[in-house]
């Protein structure tokens, strides 16, 4: 039993970015399929004025828990604080005019259905938004 945990725990220490970051994107998913949901199905809104809301929503968070949380980002400086910022922008920008391109796709042009091809396609940007966050914005900083 010692050794099963001493291997879980170095494979936590391995891997603890990753699991965070799956953690808490499954969570700034939740939050983009709920908001979705609701400005779709409640507020009867369209779905490009839907996904941008939740888009919209589901980056601020993920902003948060990703610079605290998962990468435990501890900019010294303003400016330090202020390129995570633009760069996590700009980044989720371009991942989140491939989810509207997806959605609108999907369900407005092939008449899917809206909160599969939106489960779909948050788990594709999930990962590209990952791949950006660990290597140019959140990157340890060189000594």
């Amino acid at each position: 039993m010692d050794k099963f945990i001493e291997k879980a725990r170095e494979l936590y220490t391995k891997y603890r970015r990753m699991i965070a970051y799956l953690f808490f994107g499954a969570c700034a998913m939740v939050v983009n399929m709920v908001c979705y949901w609701a400005a779709y199905e409640l507020a009867g809104l369209g779905n490009t004025a839907s996904t941008i809301i939740a888009w919209l929503a589901a980056v601020i968070f993920a902003f948060v828990t990703n610079k605290l949380l998962v990468f435990q980002s501890r900019r010294d400086s303003l400016s330090g604080g202020l390129h995570e910022l633009v760069s996590f922008f700009a980044c989720r920008v371009v991942t989140g005019v491939l989810d509207v391109a997806i959605m609108y796709v999907a369900v407005d042009r092939l008449g899917l259905n809206a909160l599969l091809w939106k489960l779909v396609s948050n788990v594709v940007v999930t990962v590209l938004n990952y791949a950006a966050s660990r290597f140019f914005i959140f990157k340890p900083r060189e000594k």
